[in-house]
């Protein structure tokens, strides 16, 4: 890294600071209005069995928005940005991580990674998107061209993926995994199984997975959609280590996710990415105060909801032009290589 990299880092550091102590009034209040109702709608949606089904559904729903913020509390503890104490934020991480389904250390370590390499091509592969360049591409057999698409699908990546991710994927220790972080992610799936054990022995298998299963596949769904267009967007950010700036990758990379104020809420002001990148000890309930605070931040990445849908078009990065590219801008690319391979010029 740079000193002018170093330099950067610091200077923003230092802007950001005024928003980085947790108010231990602000977080617990923000636990107890993400758990409370959706402990409350779980509970609703369960009894509304004996009614309609579409009710129960229309309890999913919001249960499943609350969810997600309790994901973002999560999120938080593993930031070590939601309490002052480390105590605390492990604690409650890990208590929030079952109703996510994730282990703490599995996940503060793989996403702490994504942090540390976030739009970096030569450190891929470790809590982000699988994405690859225009020439990888072009390069790659026809089964690893496949592979990708089918990856890329948005069929398989926001229904199928969801669901693979939580419930599959991260049941599982990764390769590299220090112990501490293998005992985590044994003794959370063993609390995991206990608890569904417990809730399907006494209201009922076929209940608890109707009711289960609606809300943690909308909130999975969710999840992983807010992760994607926060980082796959037109004008995004890939660079070779050399080049890669941690500053410029926050800046850059990171979007600010412009939501309506009760999508916001939900999500715990994740939209507001580019913050977080920069400094992920700011709490998630800080952030819109700190993006506000500068006006540098007027000229982040902006997505709305409308535009943020063109991103499911976008499957490689085009590293010569500096910006994601779809189906028909591939297509075009590889027949020009076929054509320059043919051609005795």
């Amino acid at each position: 890294m740079s000193e002018q990299s170093k330099y950067e880092i610091r200077e923003w550091k230092k802007k950001l600071a005024p928003f980085e102590s947790p108010r231990i009034t602000a977080s617990v209040w923000q636990i107890l209005n993400s758990v409370g109702p959706f402990l409350l709608l779980w509970f609703l949606a369960y009894i509304s069995l004996e009614i309609s089904y579409w009710l129960t559904l229309l309890c999913a729903i919001p249960a499943a928005g609350f969810l997600v913020r309790i994901f973002i509390i999560f999120h938080d503890c593993t930031h070590y940005s939601f309490f002052k104490s480390r105590k605390a934020n492990e604690t409650v991480g890990m208590i929030t991580g079952l109703f996510t389904f994730c282990a703490f250390e599995q996940w503060k370590r793989s996403h702490t990674t994504h942090h540390a390499s976030n739009g970096n091509l030569e450190k891929r592969g470790v809590g982000d998107v699988w994405t690859m360049t225009l020439q990888e591409y072009t390069d790659a057999s026809s089964f690893k061209r496949l592979l990708y698409r089918t990856y890329r699908n948005p069929i398989v990546m926001f229904l199928v993926g969801p669901l693979y991710i939580f419930l599959v994927d991260y049941r599982f220790n990764t390769k590299g995994a220090s112990l501490k972080e293998r005992r985590h992610v044994w003794i959370t799936n063993i609390v995991l199984v206990s608890i569904i054990l417990i809730l399907g022995l006494t209201l009922g298998w076929k209940a608890f997975l109707l009711v289960q299963l609606p809300i943690f596949y909308v909130a999975t769904f969710s999840g992983v959609w807010l992760f994607y267009v926060q980082h796959q967007f037109e004008d995004g950010y890939f660079e070779h280590n050399d080049n890669w700036n941690f500053v410029e990758a926050a800046l850059k990379g990171s979007s600010y996710y412009k939501l309506p104020k009760i999508l916001q809420w939900f999500s715990g002001n994740i939209g507001y990415h580019h913050v977080h990148h920069l400094n992920s000890r700011v709490p998630n309930y800080q952030l819109e105060a700190a993006h506000l605070s500068d006006p540098q931040f007027n000229n982040v990445p902006t997505l709305t909801l409308l535009t943020s849908l063109k991103s499911l078009t976008f499957k490689l990065w085009d590293d010569q032009a500096g910006k994601f590219i779809g189906n028909r801008d591939i297509r075009t690319f590889i027949r020009g290589q076929s054509s320059k391979v043919k051609s005795p010029l």
